[in-house]
């Protein structure tokens, strides 16, 4: 049977008597992580590259990207796959709004509010607060500008409803898909682009329309001029959202497609504000049929009416 100094590796016997032989000589343990220098890493990259790589979350958001998809693992046709989209808390809810009402300058609304956790909860009830704040102020502001006419009757135009949620909505999800698919469509062509998920920019679409909440209230000031600027002012705001969101996206596509992406997004937006404005602020006055008075001597007397 042997012993158990037959059992000793003579490795480390060879390695100990070297060291006594050697004081000064170096070691190297294999727990010890390699350090790598830092300029040797920088150097590795190009310096212009760092902020796009900031800018659209190519280094965690895939990481992100995974386990987002392991977390809605579950099958398309359960509950639970679509409770994962309204999986967020007021926190979160109020600090994408307030991102979205007060830009920061060079930052990317996804990298920053929406890539962690995109959801559906707020742009859902932010598109059906701006349908009825639309619809309940545009029947308020025909009801000002006829007010003291004794020829007005007020009649209360629920179908006002109905279009505004049309609108609204086929807005929020229609040109999400169309750029989804464009950008989907760009980045089998040109590698470099980074495309967004469907998700992704339904978020950023539903949470750049918060500002039209206000806007619309204050719509009800029978003031072309007020109403203008008002529009001007909220569509920068939104605007502004959406150019930092996508710019980065296709910047790296070629120039003449990138720009005209970015500007057919800025002009969708601004026809839908414009366009809501037209129709249920701005819209022309209807002709009052005149009412028919008959007179004691049996003629009729036609009143006009303004």
């Amino acid at each position: 049977m042997a012993t158990a100094d037959d059992l000793k590796f003579q490795e480390f016997d060879d390695a100990a008597n070297l060291l006594a032989a050697n004081p000064d000589a170096t070691t190297i343990s294999i727990d010890e992580p390699v350090e790598i220098p830092k300029n040797q890493h920088s150097r590795l990259q190009e310096p212009g590259r760092e902020e796009d790589d900031e800018l659209l979350g190519t280094d965690d958001s895939d990481k992100t990207e995974l386990l987002a998809g392991q977390k809605k693992s579950a099958p398309f046709w359960t509950f639970e796959y679509y409770q994962t989209f309204f999986d967020v808390d007021t926190y979160q809810v109020l600090d994408r709004i307030k991102g979205s009402v007060f830009p920061v300058p060079g930052k990317n609304f996804v990298r920053l509010y929406i890539r962690s956790n995109p959801d559906l909860y707020g742009p859902f009830w932010i598109c059906a607060t701006l349908v009825f704040t639309i619809a309940v102020s545009g029947n308020l502001s025909n009801f000002f500008i006829h007010l003291g006419k004794p020829t007005y009757h007020y009649v209360p135009e629920f179908r006002k409803v109905s279009i505004a949620a049309t609108t609204i909505y086929a807005y929020a999800w229609l040109v999400p898909l169309a750029l989804w698919g464009f950008l989907m469509w760009r980045n089998s062509k040109v590698m470099n682009i980074v495309s967004y998920s469907f998700l992704e920019i339904v978020c950023v679409y539903g949470y750049s329309l918060f500002i039209y909440i206000p806007t619309a209230i204050l719509w009800i000031i029978p003031q072309k001029v007020v109403r203008w600027v008002l529009v001007v002012f909220s569509l920068c705001l939104s605007g502004s959202v959406l150019v930092m969101t996508f710019w980065p996206a296709v910047r790296d596509d070629n120039r003449r497609i990138a720009v005209a992406t970015v500007a057919t997004i800025l002009l969708l937006h601004a026809l839908l504000a414009v366009g809501c404005l037209a129709y249920f602020f701005d819209a022309p006055e209807l002709d009052i049929p005149a009412p028919i008075i008959p007179a004691h001597n049996g003629t009729t007397v036609i009143t006009k009416s303004h």
